[in-house]
């Protein structure tokens, strides 16, 4: 949504948007010349209803005040999907989907495509903020390609016509939306059906997925060498990591990544794939992995001595979780390891709840804190405590945000050398500086 309040102010428009709470990304906007007010209340709306345009994320319920009020008044109310697909169809869309991993997947190919040697540069519309650019919108009027993260949520990616698109997993998500995981990957399918020109799929997915299309398909992997584009040669040494990079046309070798972190290894296959399919150089690969500085809140590392190393992360599926705790096991093989953990919807924390016990209980300890409920009501028995009762760990703790930074400051000096690592996608991004300076004291 904030991508596209930057476009719209980009192009001339007056913007102003509501939102349930304050935010860095709020006030930057608000820095920008956006006006963003923060109360359910139809009189802060700045401007006439009639023939207002709305752009509309499902994640505001329709029985909020706001929209009530633009939806009785003749306000034009869009969908953000449909918003973006109107953008995006002006250039050759260059799109990344999959339940994980299509933010980082994402920026890096912007990155990659923003740097090219022939300075054509990139238009990009991105789910997160980019630490390189420290925006989630680039424009360049000269290039004719536009990166998009293709959200699955609402099937809102059926409103994009990709030119090439990466599908990086399809593991079953957003259940109160689809029902069964059958529909969530017939989503994906009827998605791909929407390609002209390439779609490049994890290894695996081939599999699993019944693509009727005319569009070339091609895939990827972090290792497997039967994908099309593959890492190979992977060394982790020294909080580093390096890989050869094997495409149709030959090896890169020797890719240093700028965020070593293992998951990144393949998201910046990917990236690296589609980038080479457009042009772009394998110097300018290599140069622009090197120099990815990462995405806000994507494995972030905020505190880094030989006794405390501090981690946040988006991660709130399972499979995310994993992944986040398997690259943190890979740089600090050694440490004690601390995750703090918000759950992210009730229905989410329902549908999955073995699932998550499974992945925290392969922590060293671990503290739950209260579901974040974003746009949904409480749902009777689906609580932390549910999920707290499912985690085998003996070392498991249910803490309020209130208390939790006296008691990570107790437990990381007791468990030093520690790595302390928060994840959901909830609101507790608002405690990381708190955190990083309690653990820097």
């Amino acid at each position: 949504m904030s991508a596209l309040a930057r476009y719209y102010k980009h192009e001339g428009y007056t913007v102003a948007g509501y939102d349930r709470t304050p935010s860095d990304l709020t006030r930057a906007l608000e820095s920008e010349g956006i006006c963003v007010f923060y109360d359910d209340n139809a009189k802060l709306i700045p401007f006439a209803a009639e023939g207002l345009e709305v752009v509309w994320t499902p994640a505001v319920p329709k029985d909020t005040a706001v929209y009530q009020y633009l939806a009785t008044h003749g306000a034009h109310i869009r969908k953000r999907a449909e918003a973006l697909g109107h953008i995006t169809s002006l250039k050759k869309p260059l799109c990344v989907a999959g339940t994980h991993g299509k933010t980082t997947t994402s920026t890096i190919l912007a990155h990659l495509m923003a740097n090219d040697e022939r300075g054509d540069g990139v238009n990009a519309f991105l789910g997160g903020i980019s630490e390189n650019y420290k925006t989630n919108l680039l424009l360049d009027s000269k290039s004719e390609f536009v990166v998009v993260e293709a959200d699955e949520f609402d099937r809102s990616f059926h409103h994009l016509r990709p030119y090439m698109t990466v599908v990086t997993s399809v593991d079953p998500d957003h259940l109160d939306i689809y029902g069964t995981p059958q529909a969530y990957r017939e989503s994906f399918e009827h998605y791909c059906s929407l390609v002209s020109n390439t779609i490049l799929l994890k290894y695996g997915l081939q599999d699993k997925l019944h693509i009727q299309s005319q569009a070339r398909l091609l895939t990827y992997s972090a290792e497997d060498t039967r994908a099309d584009f593959y890492a190979s040669n992977i060394i982790t040494a020294n909080e580093t990591i390096t890989f050869d990079l094997h495409h149709p046309g030959g090896v890169i070798k020797d890719i240093q990544l700028g965020v070593p972190v293992w998951v990144n290894i393949e998201n910046s296959v990917a990236a690296a794939a589609i980038a080479l399919l457009n042009g772009v150089t394998e110097t300018d690969v290599r140069t622009g992995l090197a120099t990815f500085r990462g995405v806000h809140r994507r494995f972030n590392i905020h505190v880094q001595t030989p006794q405390i190393a501090y981690i946040d992360d988006y991660a709130h599926h399972p499979q995310e979780i994993a992944a986040s705790i398997a690259s943190v096991r890979k740089i600090y093989p050694d440490r004690h390891l601390l995750g703090i953990f918000q759950p992210h919807l009730y229905t989410r924390t329902r549908d999955f709840a073995d699932e998550f016990a499974e992945v925290l209980s392969t922590l060293d300890e671990v503290i739950l804190l209260p579901i974040y409920p974003a746009r949904e009501l409480p749902i009777e028995g689906v609580n932390s405590e549910m999920l707290l009762s499912k985690i085998t760990l003996n070392d498991k703790h249910l803490l309020s945000k209130e208390a939790l930074l006296a008691e990570i400051a107790e437990h990381a000096k007791q468990k030093a050398p520690v790595v302390v690592l928060t994840i959901g996608a909830g609101d507790i991004d608002r405690m990381v500086p708190a955190i990083a300076e309690t653990l820097k004291s």
